[in-house]
């Protein structure tokens, strides 16, 4: 309780919750106001006893008909104060609680891991947005941006590979600080080759740690990759990654990116070539099938957009929100004015006990 009071703490809701701003812990201690009273009544003369149980209970009891009293309405106050300091005691007792405004928590709907290949053929500008060519990592950027801004809820990482795999983000609620990253990750910075395998690998690996360090996951887990090419890079194999990825639950959309057809103009004319000759679909397609999730072909900035659409649906935000409120205790205020009422009472008598003895 000590530690409430300095700290403050947190009290959990559910979504139809309603605090009142007030409340007690231990209200059955209201029971306990009547006890001078009842003892005054059964007892008589007050024993030594008692009074060391209630230590002002001489004062409520025995001051009005103190013959030592130099005034009726003195004596009257003074009961009045041991009245006030006992009705104080026991509000102190009952645990009085403010609690504060309520704050929502993040909705935990799912861990998300974000694969996306940042390999050399990323840059080939085979996509077309808003009339204008532009590569496959930055389309991709651009789709994830509205994916994200859907996922509020969602824990998300992000996972960056190419000759390697690394985590660029561990899996987060801040999605803004995702998104960025995202932006600012470029082609050939992890190199130029494709580690598939390696990119399941080490978010199966990520996600282990994430409930090993507390995390309660009672939501499910999923892997989005997104690659144009094969494995050529890496120790661990796709096949071996996600057989591993199938045994821990986790799910496992993939995304093959990349045009069929591209023209290329040169001094010699123009030319047709397939730029995702190297797509190994089929691959992708046995990963998502052995972890029961689903493989996607994107050809053009549209069909990329609909896919994340479409993994949007198929894994939906969970809604059930909670929030909190910030509670802090507040037993040390009537307790703090009780006592220093005892002592202006213990005061008073021994100022009145020296006035009985003065000459």
């Amino acid at each position: 309780m000590a530690g409430n009071a300095a700290t403050g703490s947190a009290s959990m809701m559910g979504p139809f919750d309603n605090f009142l701003p007030l409340s007690f812990d231990l209200p059955w201690a209201c029971l306990l106001l009547p006890l001078p009273w009842l003892v005054q009544l059964l007892l008589k003369p007050l024993q030594t006893s008692v009074a060391a149980q209630v230590p002002f209970l001489h004062e409520i009891t025995a001051l009005q008909g103190d013959s030592h009293s130099t005034s009726h309405g003195n004596s009257r106050w003074r009961s009045s104060i041991a009245w006030l300091a006992w009705l104080l005691l026991v509000l102190a007792c009952a645990a009085p609680k403010w609690f504060d405004d309520p704050v929502a928590l993040p909705v935990s709907g799912r861990d998300l891991m974000l694969a996306v290949d940042i390999s050399g053929s990323m840059q080939v500008e085979d996509f077309v947005l808003s009339g204008t060519a532009i590569d496959r990592l930055q389309a991709t950027k651009q789709v994830v941006e509205a994916f994200l801004k859907k996922r509020q809820g969602d824990r998300v990482g992000l996972i960056l590979f190419a000759d390697q795999a690394y985590v660029q983000v561990p899996l987060t609620f801040d999605l803004a600080t995702v998104q960025t990253l995202l932006n600012e990750a470029v082609v050939g910075l992890a190199g130029k080759a494709t580690a598939i395998g390696d990119a399941i690998g080490l978010s199966v690996k990520r996600l282990q740690q994430s409930n090993a360090d507390g995390h309660i996951s009672t939501t499910d887990q999923v892997l989005i990759l997104l690659t144009d090419g094969v494995n050529t890079a890496g120790e661990l194999s796709p096949d071996k990654a996600a057989e591993l990825a199938a045994k821990l639950g986790l799910k496992i959309y993939t995304i093959g990116i990349g045009a069929d057809k591209m023209t290329i103009r040169s001094f010699f004319g123009a030319r047709t070539v397939n730029p995702s000759a190297e797509l190994d679909e089929a691959t992708l397609k046995a990963i998502a099938e052995l972890t029961e999730g689903k493989y996607f072909r994107a050809h053009d900035a549209s069909e990329l957009a609909k896919i994340y659409a479409n993994i949007d649906q198929l894994e939906p935000v969970q809604r059930d929100a909670q929030t909190f409120r910030p509670e802090h205790a507040l037993f040390m205020w009537p307790l703090s004015l009780a006592l220093a009422l005892i002592a202006l009472l213990m005061l008073s008598r021994i100022r009145w006990q020296k006035g009985l003895v003065a000459p």
